[in-house]
């Protein structure tokens, strides 16, 4: 579904990513750890083409997509929720939703309201309330649900679980597998340990632009020398 090979990624001299190599499997949900500043938002971010890598290729479902930008690479039907949800403060849900709208992909059922209210029954007692009204969890299920009207096949998320009560994590991660039964590839970026392992199946772990573990989370689970080393849980 998406993969990317030996990214170079600099911020004027700053060399952020070094050879920064990833996998996502069709239908699979992957997690990228790691601390603060480790390069988790820059490896996203390059994926759907807000910095362009020096070197490297990203491909998404078989064709490359570096190069390309971010509205070309997200047409092609990969997603992308940013850590600071940017949601329209002064549009309705039910405006913010049509604003991320695209048409269907062959082989995903199209997403409609129906769908993302199943998905997130808030958002639905919510549906004429502003961006701005709305609490810190509902702004990020309005902010992933925009992009699902965008009917991605594969999904980026940015820290999804940074702010949010513990409630609202477990609510966050019941929708991530709901949306993986769905035929979604997710890709996460995240801090949280607890809530990658209710969701990912593999993990990568980042540390200083270099992928310093590549495996099942059931292994993470078990290694707890690469924990204490990389995520100091």
């Amino acid at each position: 579904m998406l993969e990317a090979r030996n990214l170079q990624v600099f911020y004027g001299r700053a060399h952020i990513l070094y050879d920064l190599s990833l996998l996502v499997a069709r239908g699979e949900v992957v997690v990228l750890l790691g601390r603060n500043g480790a390069g988790k938002s820059t490896t996203l971010k390059a994926l759907i083409g807000l910095v362009g890598p020096k070197s490297g290729e990203v491909e998404f479902q078989g064709r490359r997509v570096d190069g390309l930008q971010p509205y070309q690479i997200a047409q092609r039907g990969l997603g992308y929720v940013p850590e600071d949800r940017r949601v329209f403060a002064e549009l309705s849900v039910l405006e913010n939703l049509e604003v991320g709208r695209q048409p269907a992909r062959d082989g995903l059922p199209a997403w409609t309201h129906e769908r993302i209210f199943r998905l997130f029954p808030q958002l639905e007692q919510a549906k004429i309330r502003t961006g701005g009204q709305l609490s810190g969890g509902e702004q990020q299920m309005l902010s992933i649900a925009r992009t699902l009207m965008g009917n991605p096949s594969c999904l980026l998320l940015d820290e999804p679980s940074e702010g949010l009560a513990p409630v609202v994590i477990d609510q966050m991660s019941l929708a991530i597998r709901d949306l993986k039964a769905q035929g979604v590839s997710v890709l996460i970026s995240e801090q949280n340990l607890h809530f990658a392992a209710q969701v990912a199946d593999r993990a990568y772990i980042i540390e200083m632009g270099r992928i310093r573990f590549s495996g099942m989370m059931a292994d993470l689970g078990r290694n707890s020398e690469v924990r204490m080393a990389y995520l100091a849980v």
